[in-house]
């Protein structure tokens, strides 16, 4: 048996390229709509969560010659589920390895 993707549903078929769409396979169309997106720029993001959310704080750091004091203008927070943080915990690993495999492996805090 194998599966084939016919317009966005998943088909499993029985060799002959006749088959149906089942309920445990059928997915929706997404339509990513990005007329009310905006964009904004981070070098920082700081995280904490709780049982029911993850928070991820974006901000920019515009201290760049002070050495004892660091200040962080947060601009954006997004709140997640848990289940929805790991999927972009998963996405964010895979394509910082497709990164890393193209342009060298990135260093972090001399690490």
């Amino acid at each position: 048996m194998e599966q084939v993707e016919e317009q966005g549903h998943a088909v499993r078929t029985n060799g002959n390229g006749h088959g149906e769409a089942t309920e445990a396979t059928r997915q929706a169309a997404v339509h990513w709509d990005d007329s009310r997106m905006v964009t904004h720029f981070a070098n920082v993001v700081n995280i904490q969560s709780t049982l029911e959310q993850v928070d991820l704080f974006f901000g920019t750091n515009k201290t760049w010659n002070v050495a004892n004091e660091v200040k962080v203008d947060l601009t954006d927070r997004v709140i997640l589920s848990p289940h929805a943080a790991k999927r972009l915990w998963i996405a964010l690993g895979g394509v910082l390895k497709e990164y890393e495999a193209r342009h060298g492996q990135l260093k972090i805090d001399g690490r």
